[in-house]
């Protein structure tokens, strides 16, 4: 059995903290004009360093699974996994914003819009499983320059469609194997990043200075225009902004390559991070749950944001992980997170 890369269970342990995160601090930075400046900043800064998260969690799939050579079998199982992970919990949160939040939900809209937002994750990943056995196989056969060019060309297809997006415009044709978003190109980023992280000249210091430098640089493009229009400003916070995909592959990367990219671990400490690593796709199904019923009871400027991130983070994850737990003890709840 191939030993597991306890640099990459670090980065998955990591960002389910940061989802949480992100979710929590959402709610106080929406809240712009009604908590004080230094509160909003707070929650901007630990927003915007937690948008690292998503694209990682895309890049330790790239990661695990291209250039693999699986059966057709496994992949059949494991779409079939992620749908059914995504009909029981879009019940779940059909009948919970129905009849607990009093938000309604138009079930004709189910393909193009999830019932619970942080479910859009789902969408995103099914159609790229759908579709893994090919590029696992293109993957396998591209040689180290072809696979250098591929880059370029996905990194080029991201950046224009953002580019053009800025203006409020649209390729015409979306490139193939990338599509009009930027999932994939995580997937290969991060495949990529594994196969040659000791290859790559750019050092752990100056990688970790473009992650910093680029979330700076998103906070300030963020803090200027949400002052200027006065209202919480989102559009440099999305995952394929040129800032977002310099820090996010910079973390990845200097992630992977602490203690030589190949962090040890004693026995405790694995168990302990191989029993929340299995939980953290349980845990991120489940704690909108959590976090709805603060915000269904108390308003964001009602507790400073300065006690309320931390705590609510802290008690989001500690509970979101006991239910999970208990769940997985059944092989039901097993097969549902």
């Amino acid at each position: 059995m191939k030993e597991k890369n306890y640099n990459l269970e670090l980065v998955r342990m990591v960002s389910f903290v940061l989802v949480i995160v992100i979710h929590v601090t959402n709610y106080f930075c929406r809240a712009y004009g009604e908590i004080s400046r230094g509160e909003y900043l707070f929650s901007l800064v630990l927003d915007t360093a937690a948008r690292v998260s998503v694209p990682c969690f895309f890049m330790i799939s790239g990661a695990l699974l291209l250039g693999r050579d699986e059966p057709l079998q496994k992949h059949a199982r494991r779409l079939f996994r992620f749908l059914s992970v995504l009909i029981v919990w879009s019940v779940v949160y059909y009948f919970w914003n129905t009849y607990y939040m009093g938000t309604s939900y138009d079930l004709k809209e189910i393909f193009s819009v999830p019932v619970e937002q942080h479910l859009w994750y789902l969408y995103a990943m099914i159609p790229i499983y759908l579709v893994l056995p090919f590029f696992q196989i293109l993957c396998r056969g591209m040689s180290m320059k072809l696979e250098k060019v591929f880059l370029a060309v996905t990194t080029s297809a991201v950046l224009i469609n953002y580019l053009l997006g800025l203006g409020g415009q649209e390729l015409y044709y979306d490139v193939p194997l990338v599509g009009d978003r930027c999932y994939v190109y995580y997937m290969f980023m991060g495949y990529y990043l594994y196969k040659y992280r000791r290859h790559i000249p750019l050092g752990q210091k100056p990688v970790l200075a473009v992650c910093l430098l680029s979330l700076a640089a998103d906070v300030g493009i963020t803090l200027g225009v949400t002052v200027s229009q006065g209202d919480h400003y989102e559009g440099a916070l999305t995952y394929e902004t040129l800032f977002i995909i310099l820090a996010s592959v910079t973390f990845f990367l200097f992630m992977l390559r602490l203690g030589n990219g190949r962090i040890r671990f004693g026995e405790r400490a694995r168990k302990v991070i191989g029993l929340f690593c299995a939980c953290s796709f349980g845990i991120y199904l489940i704690h909108i749950l959590f976090l709805d019923c603060y915000k269904k009871y108390v308003e964001a400027a009602d507790l400073s944001a300065w006690i309320a991130v931390p705590v609510l983070t802290v008690g989001i994850a500690g509970l979101s992980f006991a239910f999970v737990w208990v769940m997985r003890r059944f092989v039901l709840g097993r097969k549902i997170t």
